[in-house]
Order: structure tokens, then sequence, then C-alpha cells
């Protein structure tokens, strides 16, 4: 994988823009409330001015017609010398409608932490397409305004990843998850599991590489297209796959990863790493990577937390990781930003 640009971390007075570039549910009057209190949570804890950027709030209609403000909006965050970071408000299904009113060249020279999950996945393969690298993780609406308060787990990756320059280290497996909550509930009503901690589904030894986020039907609508990466982008890399996602489809799980067979992604990479699986998925993964990919050497690492749950940690793109099979254990060996 070629090597990313890393932008510069974010401090304390930073001023961070949130941004509809998917979905635009932030700004419908149902979620504005909830758009709110992931704004003020945000502030509080990280002690940063949010700004909006100039569509976000137009609500999903109004953003679902006009794909081209919301790249108006990326590009009026990256370009705004006032502007540190931006945080997506919501992943969706249709950025790949955005990508024909970008400037690349935009994203390249300026570089800036950029943060989403789910459909900005497709995101995430527009700024390595620029040479920068972006962040794969929370987004304002959910796990950032989760009911009652922002998790310890998350709080604390954010805070590493994106506003600390050490070495982020060992990524620890959460103790309880729980599906994303978009209901308006009490804390309490909330029901966590208890986290079974790392699974090693195959491989064996150490192994390093630096990691990349594909979740399926993003990366899917974007094949065929110059910012879908080439086989050899992912010599050595952890593909770090959101298997079924966003959809919570077995058979979709299974044209994804077909897909992605079929494009070279696994011909050379050095592992996957995923979500929790049920045993549905890890069977379908393993017969696809080992039967079909011919790739029964290749780590498969389980239960990663930067899938669709609660808490959620954050996988800064192109980092050099490590996976330790004997230990089960996962460790991301850079910094995620730079001072």
């Amino acid at each position: 994988m070629k090597e990313l640009f890393v932008p510069r971390k974010l401090r304390r007075g930073d001023t961070v823009a949130f941004i509809s570039i998917s979905g635009g549910r932030a700004g419908d009057e149902d979620m504005l409330p909830r758009y709110e209190t992931g704004k003020r949570r945000f502030e509080e804890i990280y002690g940063v001015h949010v700004i909006e950027t100039p569509h976000a709030l137009k609500g999903s209609k109004y953003l679902y017609e006009h794909p081209e403000k919301r790249a108006e909006d990326l590009m009026w965050a990256l370009q705004n010398p006032d502007v540190k970071g931006i945080i997506c408000n919501q992943g969706g299904d249709d950025s790949y409608r955005v990508l024909p009113y970008i400037d690349t060249e935009i994203i390249h020279d300026n570089p800036k932490v950029f943060m989403g999950f789910s459909d900005i996945a497709t995101w995430m393969a527009v700024f390595a397409y620029a040479g920068v690298r972006a962040f794969y993780g929370p987004t304002v609406l959910t796990p950032i305004a989760q009911p009652g308060a922002l998790d310890e787990y998350t709080e604390k990756a954010i805070r590493k990843t994106l506003f600390e320059s050490a070495v982020i280290g060992k990524v620890a497996c959460s103790e309880r998850y729980t599906p994303i909550e978009w209901r308006d509930i009490k804390p309490k009503k909330i029901k966590w599991t208890k986290n079974d901690g790392y699974l090693v589904l195959q491989g064996q030894g150490i192994r390093r590489g630096r990691i990349f986020c594909l979740c399926g039907g993003p990366l899917r609508q974007i094949m065929g297209t110059k910012f879908f990466p080439k086989p050899e982008f992912f010599e050595d890399a952890f593909v770090a796959l959101e298997h079924g996602a966003p959809y919570g489809s077995h058979l979709a799980g299974l044209h994804d990863l077909r897909a992605f067979a079929a494009a070279g992604v696994f011909d050379k990479a050095a592992g996957i790493i995923t979500g929790k699986l049920d045993q549905e998925s890890r069977n379908t993964i393993q017969k696809v990577i080992n039967q079909e990919a011919h790739r029964e050497d290749m780590i498969i690492f389980e239960n990663v937390d930067f899938v669709h749950h609660t808490p959620m940690t954050v996988l800064p793109m192109g980092a050099l990781c490590e996976v330790n099979c004997e230990e089960a254990t996962f460790s991301i060996l850079e910094s995620g930003v730079t001072d």
C-alpha cells in the first residue's frame, strides 16, 4: 500500500466542521435534537468549536436532490483555513453520486482529519486516491449522540487517534456492545451484551500490514471508477471488512466477498479484520477466502470494534498494524495524526 499523508492532530480550541456528505438526516426536524446533542457533547468533551458546513442541515430531501451541494461542503471545509477537522454527521447509501463534483487536488493540498463510517467508506477510498489518510470511525448521530452519554471506550478512541500524536498501540476489545440505538430512550433501557474478546478465525504467528476499510455495499458502488483501489494497493494490507454491512444480509455479504475477490483485493493481502460475526458469516468468509480466493494462509481476525455497533474504535487508513495470532491481540503501530 502506498504511504498516505498523515494530517495534523486536533487540539482544544480548534474549529471542527460537521458535514452531511452522505445521508441528510441530521437536518430533518425529528433528528435535529439528536444532532444538537452530538454537537454539544463533542464540544464539551474535546474542547473544540463545532460549525456546520453550509448545507449540512438542509435535510434528507434537499441533500438527496443536490449531491453537488454535498461536494461543495467538503471543498468548502477543506479550503477553509479556520477548519482543522471534518466529522461526518452520519453514513447513508449514495456517496458515489457526489464523486463527479469533487476535486481530489483540493483533498491532496488541504489534508485534514476526516472521520466517518458505513457509506463513508467511499470517502476512505477517495482520500486514499488523493494520497491522504482518512479515519474510519464514529459519526455525530451515532455513536457520538447515542442516548445518555458517549461511552468511555469510544471517547478514548477518538481522543487517542485524533487528538494525540503518540503511537496508538494495543487496541483492546470492548467489554460490552449494543446495536446502534436510534430511538430516544433512557440509557437504562439499552441492552448491552458482554463481549467475548478477539477471535482468531484462522492464521498463525505475528503479521504486520497497513490497514484499509472496506464496507461492502458502498465500495461495490464505486467499483469500476478510478477511486476503487487497484489490487497492488492491498499488497500486505489488513483489510478491515464490514461483512454484509450496512444491510445485515448474509447474501449481500457473500456477494461483497466475491466482488472483492474478483477485483484482486485478497490476492496479496496480509489478512482480514472483521467485527463480531455469526457462524454463517464465518463460514461464508472462510469459504470465499480459502476455496475461491485460495488464501488458506490468510489471517482472519474477528471482533474489532469498527463496525455498526456501539462502542466504536477509530481506524486510521494506511496505518501500520499488527495482528498477533498467538496472543489474539490487535495493535496499531503508528500515531493516527502528527503534531
